[in-house]
């Protein structure tokens, strides 16, 4: 008696689940995102050569993934702020430091090396 209740219970629930996907009442589709969901195809990394060039890539992805919404404005910040810290050892001469820099940058925000 109580397996047939269950089953029953069971039958009841999933009727009213898949009866609520044949709703009338589906909502419109509203409007597109306002920003793309992937890279636009014209976008051109810099070129050139050592950390520089490596420096100015990394800037070029941050900035399109904040403006596409792939990045928090404040994670945008800290790696702004870590891009700054490898731009002063290119600065200075000290290449290996900033690309060990970069590379702990993007490995802690998930980005390859």
């Amino acid at each position: 008696m109580r397996l047939r209740e269950g089953a029953m219970l069971a039958a009841a629930f999933f009727s009213c689940v898949l009866g609520g996907c044949n709703s009338a009442n589906r909502p419109e589709p509203g409007p597109a995102p306002a920003s793309p969901s992937a890279t636009p195809s014209d976008l051109r990394l810099p070129e050139g050569a050592g950390c520089g060039g490596a420096i100015a890539r990394y800037r070029a992805i941050m900035d399109n993934d904040l403006s596409m919404g792939h990045v928090d404005k404040s994670v945008y910040d800290k790696i702004q702020s870590e891009i700054g810290e490898a731009q002063s050892a290119c600065a200075a001469g000290q290449d290996s430091k900033a690309a060990a820099l970069l590379r702990a940058s993007k490995a802690r925000h998930g980005y390859p090396a």
